[in-house]
């Protein structure tokens, strides 16, 4: 149930040492109004109804199925949220859960922990956020990072993300930093919209006058780099991760956006002189993403280089709901941590594929009595 795609020895080594343990789960919630755009993501059927994913995914995996929830889970073009995964295993389990809000529209309607952020401007105006915000949360990162890594001594800490239009963002980071990254990203749609992806991320970096260096062969400074292109969660997961593999494991939750974490918090650990411990540290995602043939997730990895690949082998083709046989057909793929979910299942309790299936489509039951879904 569990394949490692890159780095192989150090991946399962990482899997070795963390077998029979329970992690943490750190969901950190961010929004760019780069996921407003048409047609960038099919994270919410309308650009409107994007505004809202993330909230409502932080209130569905908190609360999990409710008659009446303040923020029902967006209607998507295909498929079903995947907070249902992580939902699913995090009851199962009994996973200590905690939501931070990097920068969202307005706060979620569930325990949260505000990092004082703010949402990012769309990245082709060169100006996605304020520099001192950026800093203020890496530093915001950094704390967080410590303080949930000593709440899983001789464990893990799962680090999730919900970002509407945040593989875009990704890509322009990835870009920004030197790493091959063209038509190599993922998405929530069954085909990647590379070329609207480049079209923004090229008119993003072009304008950046004055924050990037203007030789490209330049690594800019990786603040800048987020403050011109990037979107909050990145620099927050960024920090995270560096304070936290000093204590524990870290399982960067997510495909093409982890990616991008993992090569930022290298960039911010070299720049800023910062002790981290890359080792501690791998990328888990779903085989939708990795299996994914309109992009190139381990290409990518290769790219980003030296940063385990890990995916769980979840298969919905069975399911007996459309909307998560949805997921065969390229829809969706992974968010909120549902890759890194599913791996903890694996590695804590050694459940297999009808396990797994079975938990996600007993809470599916329950959304079906309790609400208008699926």
């Amino acid at each position: 149930m569990l394949q490692v795609y890159t780095q192989s020895a150090p991946g399962h080594q990482w899997l070795a040492r963390h077998q029979d343990r329970l992690p943490g789960f750190a969901c950190v919630l961010g929004f760019t109004e780069t996921g407003l755009l048409p047609g960038i993501s099919a994270a919410g059927a309308t650009p409107e109804s994007r505004r809202y994913t993330a909230i409502a995914d932080a209130e569905f995996l908190i609360n999990g199925p409710q008659l009446c929830p303040h923020y029902p889970l967006p209607l998507l073009t295909q498929g079903a949220s995947p907070v249902l995964i992580s939902r699913a295993v995090v009851e199962q389990l009994n996973i200590p859960v905690w939501i931070l809000n990097a920068g969202l529209p307005q706060p979620p309607p569930v325990p949260c922990i505000d990092l004082g952020g703010q949402l990012a401007q769309c990245l082709s105006t060169s100006a996605a956020l304020p520099l001192s915000m950026v800093e203020k949360l890496l530093q915001q990162g950094l704390d967080w990072g410590n303080r949930l890594a000593a709440e899983v001594p001789d464990r893990y800490l799962i680090l999730g993300e919900c970002v509407v239009g945040g593989t875009t963002t990704a890509l322009a980071i990835l870009t920004g930093l030197g790493i091959p990254s063209d038509g190599k990203v993922n998405s929530s749609h069954p085909i990647c919209n590379h070329v609207q992806k480049q079209q923004l991320v090229e008119v993003g970096l072009s304008q950046a006058v004055g924050q990037l260096p203007d030789s490209p062969k330049t690594v800019p400074n990786p603040l800048h780099l987020v403050a011109a292109v990037g979107d909050p969660m990145q620099i927050v997961v960024a920090g995270m991760a560096i304070a936290a593999s000093n204590h524990c494991g870290v399982l960067l939750a997510g495909g093409t956006q982890m990616l991008a974490v993992y090569a930022l918090a290298r960039a911010i650990a070299a720049s800023a002189s910062l002790a981290w411990q890359p080792h501690q540290v791998v990328v888990g995602t779903t085989r939708w993403v990795v299996e994914d043939p309109s992009g190139d997730t381990i290409g990518l990895a290769h790219a980003v280089g030296s940063v385990p690949l890990i995916a769980t082998q979840l298969s919905f083709a069975a399911s007996r709901y459309s909307q998560l046989q949805a997921y065969e057909q390229g829809y969706v793929k992974e968010g909120v941590g549902a890759g890194g979910c599913a791996i903890a299942a694996h590695l804590y309790r050694g459940w297999g594929q009808k396990q797994l299936l079975g938990a996600i489509e007993a809470l599916a039951d329950r959304c079906l009595e309790r609400m208008d879904w699926p």
